[in-house]
């Protein structure tokens, strides 16, 4: 197996399942979190690694004696050179996108957890050959009875849920002048600084239901806040009927799904494990079960939700001017409000771009965050 993003909280929690199912690890791929890289070094013994910057070349353990690359250019190296069957796809950003590529082109089983490949390249991907581990569609895989090797489902609609983000309960006025050190501030968990941003503003579900609509194919797509993090998804059927995923918010647990169906184990097989950590029951009684619409006063980027699902090409355009809106916000140069101002500019100016190929979904990126870091000048 080869992670990609190992150093991540999905990539960590990847490989804790691997040791589980005494799964090989062949390609460890990370960021600069070379002290935790060399962790994983130690325990997994894998024969390639790939980090970020040729300069820490020095700081990688003298115990491995495997082949070391970097960069993009050595992700899709580690990818072409690789013997493994299974590759999870933990990177953020729209880095992931070439790897989820090289990946498809190598004939890999690809568990995905990098939203970008989906948001910005959803139209140039096999999505019948995805298995995706963000929780939300995991869940919604689950209720259609595909997690592993059954018939799916029809289904009328479907819905993911959001906890709400560091301000689902500021008072309004207060929202737009916040800054980094308040948007951080989960009320459920901790989690990257990017995704946690995402969170706050809710381009994180807006990004998802994009992915949705790729993986599911399917407009019929909608979400509610749901504070306890305990249901990720529903589906409504066509007789009305609607059912809901409950689970706790354990990461292991999509990822265990998703290895056991590129081991080809049973659900008997897979259900050997319970006494484990990503089994975990949720106690239902004493908890407020409750569904709230998402404002568009609070969340203004949700207002985007239907201009995205009749112009999913603009996920590129979306995705760019957020990433670097977000970076700008993380070191205080604009305030939380900003945000949306500068994507709404972005989806304004490059409204009607279709792009027709990967090569010219890369280009659109490059002209959109250089039109963002314009705006941010």
């Amino acid at each position: 197996m080869i992670v990609l993003g190992s150093t991540g909280s999905i990539g960590v929690n990847s490989l804790e399942i691997a040791k589980l199912f005494n799964i090989e690890i062949e390609a460890l791929c990370a960021g600069y979190n070379i002290e935790l890289l060399n962790k994983q070094i130690r325990i997994h013994n894998p024969k390639i690694v790939v980090i970020a910057d040729k300069n820490d070349k020095g700081k990688i353990i003298k115990e491995f004696n495997g082949r070391l690359y970097f960069g993009i250019e050595g992700v899709l190296e580690c990818l072409a050179i690789s013997s493994s069957s299974l590759v999870i796809n933990a990177f953020v950003g729209t880095f992931g996108l070439l790897p989820t590529i090289e990946s498809m082109r190598q004939n890999k089983i690809l568990a995905l957890a990098n939203k970008e490949s989906l948001v910005i390249g959803g139209a140039f991907l096999d999505t019948s050959r995805i298995i995706p581990i963000d929780s939300e569609h995991f869940s919604i895989a689950y209720l259609l009875n595909n997690q592993l090797i059954q018939e799916r489902k029809k289904f009328k609609k479907l819905y993911i849920t959001a906890s709400g983000g560091a301000f689902r309960d500021t008072p309004l006025n207060e929202i737009c002048g916040k800054k980094a050190i308040h948007a951080l501030k989960h009320p459920n968990w901790k989690m990257g600084q990017k995704i946690t941003i995402d969170s706050a503003t809710m381009m994180n579900k807006l990004f998802e239901i994009l992915e949705a609509y790729w993986l599911f194919n399917s407009k019929n797509l909608d979400a509610y806040i749901e504070r306890n993090s305990h249901i990720h998804a529903l589906v409504e059927f066509w007789d009305g009927s609607v059912v809901a995923h409950f689970a706790k918010a354990n990461m292991q647990f999509p990822i265990a799904y998703a290895m056991a169906k590129a081991l080809k184990l049973s659900e008997d097989e897979l259900s050997s494990f319970s006494n484990h950590s990503f089994v975990d029951s949720i106690d239902l009684l004493n908890v407020n079960y409750k569904l709230e619409s998402i404002d568009t006063n609070r969340y203004k980027v949700w207002g985007f939700k239907e201009l995205m699902l009749d112009n999913p090409k603009l996920g590129v355009v979306l995705n760019a001017a957020n990433e670097v809106a977000v970076k700008a916000f993380l070191q205080d140069i604009i305030p939380f409000g900003q945000i949306y101002n500068i994507v709404s500019s972005a989806l304004d100016r490059f409204c009607d771009v279709k792009p027709s190929s990967i090569e010219e979904v890369l280009l659109i990126n490059d002209e959109v965050e250089s039109f963002v870091r314009g705006l941010i000048v």
